[in-house]
């Protein structure tokens, strides 16, 4: 590890901060219809789109409708995106003439994008078609992180209103999510992308020769509008199979660093905007020091156990003195290469510049945790606040165990039926990971897609089904997922993931939503300092370890202890 390498990191995430502290109190404003900039020429859109459906945007929605509207809206965005892949070979803007996606692989692919995840089992430049791409998978790229931002929001106007029976309107959120948040966002970020090298056509391909003189296709396709919602809405599925290694979706160090800065941004800036609404900006702070904290702390572990290098190298007289680069690209370095690992995972992004599968033992357990812990660190746009928030709940609820108060957070009682409902949600993410990845460390048709033995095939699996059930979508390599099986599991981990985790969420939304606010007292527990700022860091990291430390130890933990042994698989 280096201080420029350092100072990288900082450059990066101060950037970060600093527009995000702006975005999240633009997008309070917005919420809160709120007059802003670009009202003047939205709101007429807005009203269109209303009146074209026929949804009375005043009307607001209990938590219950609230949530079937979510879900009927995603079960549609679902049917489609899985439609058209299977008639694509029907399809105009079909350059490539790519026949139409099997069944299991459309299941897989099209709950993918629905449920925010972007898990890929197949190659983007020789699988899906132009349309497929643009009208399927970046249009469910919006609208899934459309509808993360819209149910951040509901939760949050619970603590923000007192005897309160609504929670918004879902087309209303939702609307306003995409118009005036990510729409031009993404439009600035993916011209920017443009500039730097990234390419943005309708052409299907260019041949170019090589150094020997042979022809060589090289995909090309309207990538820049892609990567920049992929990045924006915490999406992360690459238009090219290499994802953001690849030179089209990440030509160099400015795009790289623009690519961090992007994912993070939104899910930052929700902080921001929480505080704002619920009238206390220390309440949003709270959570994001104890998110940036264990960020930060992740990255130095990577960053450490990547410079290190491999000892197993280092006992044949290699000179590691550059630390581990395989799978890594040379353009990007070791500092913000470990950054991005570790910003893509805290987040459920899933976009990936370096194998993961290449990362030493220590190296590639941080991000598995990382999605293990939930995806809060701080987690995808719209799920990693209100995953952040049901954590600060068990946090005020153990703390009031611990000095006998009932237990309050921002005014709001929370009592039985919230603590049954969040410990419903925060079980639903071990059970479908450690309950599906021990099925299949025991099925021989599973165990056949592994290209490691021992620790590391183990790992394998651990990460697919954490990936999938955080709706994260990295891949850590050396799994073939596109099997009958996989395709099948890990889909159905995506929706658990995603649907059965939100439902609890909005009911606890709702339930304090209904409650009258109490006054601060002396015998209430701050939730805004560096007390609570620790208990809820330790609040995570327990859990986490509970939950996970004893697949963990059999994977990459005891992979690590046999390597600085001498052993390998």
């Amino acid at each position: 590890m280096t201080p420029v390498g350092w100072l990288q990191i900082a450059l990066v995430l101060g950037a970060v901060l600093v527009c995000a502290w702006q975005l999240g109190l633009y997008m309070a404003r917005v919420f809160q219809a709120e007059k802003t900039f670009l009202t003047p020429v939205l709101l007429p859109v807005e009203r269109a789109f209303y009146n074209a459906a026929g949804i009375r945007f005043e009307k607001e929605q209990s938590w219950l409708t609230y949530t079937l509207a979510m879900l009927a809206f995603n079960a549609l965005g679902f049917l489609v995106l899985y439609a058209l892949m299977r008639l694509q070979a029907l399809l105009p803007l079909n350059p490539q003439g790519f026949a139409g996606v099997a069944p299991d692989l459309a299941f897989n692919t099209a709950m993918s994008f629905a449920t925010n995840t972007n898990w890929q089992a197949y190659g983007g430049e020789t699988t899906m078609s132009h349309l497929v791409q643009m009208a399927g998978l970046t249009v469910q790229n919006f609208l899934s992180a459309a509808t993360g931002i819209a149910l951040a929001i509901a939760v949050t106007r619970a603590f923000a209103r007192s005897s309160a029976q609504t929670l918004g309107n879902f087309w209303v959120d939702m609307t306003c999510a995409t118009l005036y948040v990510l729409l031009p966002l993404s439009v600035l970020v993916a011209i920017t992308f443009a500039l730097t090298g990234v390419p943005q056509t309708l052409a299907g391909s260019v041949e170019a020769t090589t150094l020997e003189g042979a022809k060589q296709t090289i995909a090309l396709g309207p990538v820049a509008s892609q990567e920049a919602i992929k990045q924006l809405g915490t999406n992360g599925g690459g238009f090219f199979n290499a994802n953001a290694a690849h030179p089209f979706e990440n030509p160099n160090a400015w795009s790289n660093a623009l690519s961090i800065w992007s994912m993070l941004l939104v899910a930052t800036a929700l902080t921001f905007t929480f505080g704002r609404m619920v009238g206390d900006r220390r309440q949003g702070l709270a959570l994001l020091f104890a998110m940036y904290a264990l960020l930060i702390a992740a990255t130095a572990v990577v960053y450490w156990a990547e410079a290190s290098g491999n000892p197993l190298l280092a006992k044949e007289g290699v000179d590691i003195a550059a630390g581990n680069m395989e799978g890594k690209e040379i353009r990007f370095g070791q500092a913000l290469s470990a950054l991005y690992v570790v910003a893509t995972t805290g987040l459920s992004c899933g976009a990936v510049n370096t194998m993961h599968n290449s990362l030493m033992p220590l190296g590639g357990s941080v991000p598995l945790f990382l999605m293990q812990l939930g995806e809060i660190l701080p987690g995808g746009v719209g799920s990693g606040l209100y995953g952040m928030i049901v954590v600060a709940l068990l946090t005020v609820f153990i703390a009031g165990l611990m000095v006998g108060r009932t237990p309050e957070y921002l005014g709001k009682k929370i009592e039985a039926r919230e603590m049954k409902l969040a410990m419903l949600a925060v079980l639903i993410l071990p059970l479908v990971i450690l309950g599906f990845s021990a099925a299949s460390a025991m099925l021989p048709k599973a165990l056949e897609s592994l290209a490691n033995p021992g620790p590391r095939g183990l790992t394998e699996i651990l990460y697919a089904y954490s990936s999938a059930t955080g709706n994260n979508g990295s891949a850590f390599a050396g799994l073939s997922a596109n099997t009958t099986w996989y395709n099948t599991t890990l889909g159905i981990a995506m929706l658990l993931g995603r649907f059965a985790y939100i439902v609890p969420v909005m009911a606890i939304a709702g339930a304090l939503a209904a409650k009258k606010k109490v006054p601060v007292s002396p015998g209430t527990f701050p939730t805004h300092g560096p007390l609570f700022i620790g208990l809820l860091i330790g609040v995570i990291l327990i859990l986490g370890g509970l939950q996970y430390f004893p697949a963990l130890a059999l994977g990459p933990i005891v992979e690590h202890f046999l390597m600085h042994a001498g052993k390998t698989f």
